[in-house]
């Protein structure tokens, strides 16, 4: 049934303002177009198409409003120094979120249907990806449960979409070192959740912890795990890393975590340059030990919409824990400047990670 669904354009009669390039933010400003299909229990996927950017008219009893079944993925489009655009492992973030869909008792889909609709709209909207070192086209991929119905059951009816913001850093400071609040009081997941399932309701029950370290000077949450609230599993927005001694280490993935692709790029990176790598548990206390000792070399997390964003201060339990003078570590920044290099064409792609468009 996918093989046979023609992807329809529908191309805006008033195309909007484009933002300047020093003004851009994060996911402030929308591109011209849109991608759009639709699933019912009688015809599947169907009317795939790519129109106007447009509001949605939505039932105020739709499933998703009242149960949360959604899903979502962040990946980005880059112009190259040659005009080339690139994209960083889409499939990757397809085949994670039809993975996602199974968990949310939604319907997967075709990765290469949506990855040709996804190509067709960056082509389309392609003068809106910056021509600016470090900016991008944020897009994000989207499905919702649109069943009118109060119900509790999965839905019979969905909407896919994608939609594109020009972006520049994530973080206001740029590849500058953040500051991470530990967070002891709320837990963000459990195994046998849907921790590792990047849904909507994983970040709304984030925004409480986030909102009191933000007033507190902080840049982001770090959470420990759910039952013993003492192992480490993410930061907010991103997978966390820490370089102890000469040994790199981040939490292993265990239903609590979710699988993030560049977290994947980092370790595949990291161990190609001989680097010992370990995936373990690892205690905040044998963290800040480490700290105190002066064994933890540098920290950093990651994630597709910073890349790679060095830590230079942990806060836990009242006391401040800086790391690396709070300065970015050589790691951090061979990292981020590996990938930025192969995100826009400007280097080597050993692992085949790059896509081109058009």
């Amino acid at each position: 049934m996918w093989k046979n669904i023609d992807i329809a354009v529908e191309k805006t009669t008033k195309l909007k303002d484009k933002p300047e390039a020093d003004k851009l933010g994060f996911g402030r400003h929308f591109t011209d177009h849109m991608f759009l299909m639709d699933w019912n229990r009688e015809l599947g996927w169907h009317q795939a198409r790519i129109c106007p950017y447009q509001p949605f008219h939505m039932d105020p009893a739709a499933t998703v409003l009242h149960y949360g079944q959604a899903i979502f993925e962040g990946l980005k489009a880059y112009r190259g120094d040659n005009g080339q655009i690139y994209l960083f492992r889409p499939e990757d973030n397809l085949e994670r979120m039809n993975r996602g869909a199974v968990r949310m008792s939604m319907p997967r889909f075709s990765v290469d249907l949506v990855l040709k609709g996804l190509k067709a709209l960056v082509y389309l909207d392609r003068d809106w990806i910056p021509a600016v070192n470090g900016a991008s086209l944020y897009l994000r991929p989207t499905m919702i449960g649109v069943d009118p119905y109060l119900g509790l059951k999965p839905a019979d009816t969905y909407t896919f979409y994608i939609i594109m913001s020009p972006v520049g850093s994530y973080y206001s400071g740029g590849f500058s070192p953040t500051k991470i609040y530990v967070c002891r009081d709320y837990v963000r997941a459990v195994k046998g959740g849907v921790g590792e399932v990047k849904t909507a309701g994983n970040y709304a029950a984030s925004l409480l912890a986030y909102d009191m370290a933000n007033k507190a000077g902080y840049t982001q949450v770090l959470w420990l795990d759910a039952c013993e609230r003492k192992y480490v599993e993410e930061v907010g927005t991103s997978n966390i890393f820490f370089v102890l001694d000469d040994t790199v280490v981040t939490p292993p993935l265990g239903g609590s975590i979710l699988g993030g692709i560049t977290r994947d790029s980092v370790i595949n990176l990291a161990q190609n340059w001989g680097m010992t790598v370990q995936e373990r548990p690892i205690t905040i206390d044998e963290v800040l030990a480490a700290s105190r000792d002066g064994r933890l070399k540098e920290a950093f997390a990651t994630g597709t919409a910073a890349v790679i964003s060095p830590v230079g201060e942990l806060f836990c339990d009242e006391t401040s824990y800086p790391i690396n003078g709070g300065a970015a570590g050589p790691l951090a920044e061979r990292l981020f400047a590996e990938l930025q290099a192969i995100q826009y064409g400007r280097g080597e792609d050993p692992f085949n990670w790059r896509m081109r468009v058009g």
